[in-house]
């Protein structure tokens, strides 16, 4: 059998990692990780912004809901754009965005204007995540994806120490603007750079455009190869088209309320706790530089999360992950709001985040991908973006009241509220796709809405 004659699919999850791979991998995550510092930078730029009076903590909910406004929409127009015009136009054209406008932000005359620009900035933010995992998941094979794929998170959250450690450099002396400055920049210089990534070979083949899928395989295998044998591809039968329709089937419905319900979820907890964390500080007394020297503690908690993540994700299975760091958030959320001893602080801080991001890195950067086939990924993961953005529209403007009426442990609250509800939700719903083939998991999906066909 010709290679021609086999799935783009299982042509691409039988090659070796190879320097195509890692190529791939530098190039989604440079934009990935500015993505994920743009993120973010509102915790300490807020905490500067409020305490020298430029805004308010109640303007500072604005400025975070319009942030998620802004991903909300982003996201699903991302999801829409990818999958009819390719995963490479989209993922150029929002970085072009949320570059331009963190440039515009730091020159912003006033809150209200920032936060306008904030709203420009949310477009590109929600959706680099939605194309940036996406079209990584389609190249890795499956036997790594999810190793990869959580350390595409890792990558991502390690703008969240940078951003800490930046701001505690330069926030103290020079203010917030220079913090949007170096986002800006970045972002433009990886834009350039990522002008020759290629497009999604799966995609190509699930548009019905197989030669230009054919052509770059072969350019794909010849590199991989440098002159060795490749490994013999695995027959498989590529599954019948899809469209939009099929996510309210009873196989993909599912799938649908697993992707919302965990990213309404791990939305809450980054963007409702991690974001808000100097400002916690800040109105508890702390100066901006004990706030944010605090804060870039508890950071380093979130790289050693998204690490766990990715060493266990395929060892262990997403479902198992998902349920047991969600049971580690809740217990050391539980203890956080009672402790007062600044060692104890920073400690049970440090545990919190690293349950936080295990899931992090495996709800964002692994999961929700591989929920859906290839002629919905994207479109599915924006939907599901647009619910878990959508509800942190409203979340910062709950936390903040929260936090008046009942402090930190208020907030906590609420969050294991919803960690709670996702342990039910992934325990009852959730498939496990650790080590197989993103096919295999759509001709499953296929197959079960062939014999409800056949029944009715």
């Amino acid at each position: 059998m010709s290679s021609s004659s086999i799935s783009v699919g299982a042509r691409l999850d039988r090659l070796p990692i190879a320097g195509f791979h890692y190529r791939i991998f530098f190039l989604i995550a440079a934009g990935m990780f500015f993505d994920g510092y743009d993120l973010y930078v509102a915790a300490p730029v807020l905490g500067s912004a409020t305490q020298s009076g430029f805004s308010t903590v109640a303007q500072n909910g604005w400025f975070l809901s319009l942030t998620f406004l802004g991903m909300t929409v982003g996201a699903l127009l991302a999801g829409f754009l990818g999958d009819r015009y390719g995963r490479r136009f989209t993922y150029q054209f929002n970085l072009m965005i949320f570059g331009l406008a963190s440039l515009a932000a730091a020159l912003a005359p006033s809150i209200e204007v920032l936060n306008a620009l904030r709203f420009v900035m949310g477009l590109g933010l929600g959706a680099e995540i939605v194309v940036g995992y996406g079209t990584m998941t389609e190249f890795v094979p499956p036997q790594v994806r999810g190793k990869w794929m959580a350390f595409m998170a890792f990558v991502v959250v390690s703008g969240l120490p940078a951003t800490a450690f930046l701001a505690w450099l330069i926030v103290p002396a020079h203010g917030w603007r220079p913090m949007f400055v170096i986002a800006g920049i970045g972002a433009l210089i990886v834009w350039y750079l990522r002008k020759n990534l290629p497009e999604s070979p799966r995609w190509l083949e699930a548009t019905g455009r197989t030669v230009e899928a054919e052509a770059l395989m072969r350019d794909i295998e010849r590199e991989v190869a440098a002159g060795r044998a490749l490994p013999a591809p695995v027959a498989s039968v590529p599954p019948p088209s899809l469209d939009l329709a099929a996510l309210l089937s009873p196989s993909l419905l599912p799938r649908m309320v697993v992707g919302s319900v965990v990213l309404i979820t791990i939305n809450a907890l980054i963007f409702g706790f991690v974001t808000w964390l100097p400002i916690f500080f800040g109105q508890q007394g702390l100066t901006i530089t004990k706030s944010l020297g605090y804060t870039l503690v508890i950071d380093l908690g979130s790289l050693a999360g998204c690490a766990l993540g990715a060493f266990t994700a395929d060892r262990i299975g997403r479902r198992p992950m998902i349920i047991g760091a969600s049971l580690w958030t809740i217990a050391f959320g539980a203890i956080y709001p009672f402790v007062a001893v600044p060692q104890i602080v920073l400690a049970v801080g440090f545990l919190l985040f690293i349950g936080i991001y295990v899931l992090t890195s495996i709800l964002y950067g692994v999961y929700t991908a591989e929920l859906f086939p290839t002629e919905v990924r994207l479109r599915a993961n924006g939907i599901c973006n647009m619910f878990g953005r959508g509800a942190t529209i409203v979340t910062p403007l709950i936390v903040v009241a929260l936090f008046k009426a009942y402090g930190v442990a208020g907030v906590l609250a609420f969050m294991i509220a919803l960690l709670v509800i996702q342990i039910i939700v992934v325990a009852l719903w959730g498939i496990e796709p650790a080590r197989r083939g993103l096919e295999t998991l759509e001709q499953e999906a296929e197959a079960a809405a062939a014999r409800r066909t056949v029944r009715v």
